[in-house]
């Protein structure tokens, strides 16, 4: 049976039960990578990691930076310079070029590069 919401796509209640589980794990798996980040920079994850948009402040503190600066990546592009400078800062903690921050602007290979923070040495 589907039903009909009110922009009038059908969805199938399982197809949807299936997407929201992918989405979780890729949610998990992204919070894990982000948690050994933080653990190999020298920074306390705690409960913050886990929880969307507010990760964020764990990040900067674990490329060493203010967790105010947080309340930067509301304003539209500074957020973007934000970003780079944040993962930069990661980069140099974690013992590598603050040039790899490049790869976050490719589709895709961010993601890879994400694995390679967590999980490299």
């Amino acid at each position: 049976m589907t039903h009909t919401n009110p922009s009038g796509i059908n969805v199938e209640p399982m197809a949807a039960l299936v997407i929201l589980g992918i989405l979780l794990v890729f949610w998990l798996l992204f919070c894990y990578c982000l948690k050994r980040i933080c653990l190999k920079c020298g920074a306390e994850p705690g409960l913050l990691i886990w929880i969307p948009g507010l990760n964020i402040i764990r990040m900067l503190q674990a490329g060493g930076l203010s967790g105010w600066l947080f309340l930067l990546f509301f304003l539209p592009i500074v957020n973007f310079v934000m970003g780079l400078v944040m993962w930069a800062k990661i980069c140099q903690a974690r013992g590598k070029s603050a040039w790899l921050v490049i790869l976050m602007l490719l589709p895709f290979v961010n993601i890879l590069f994400l694995g390679y923070l967590a999980f490299s040495d």
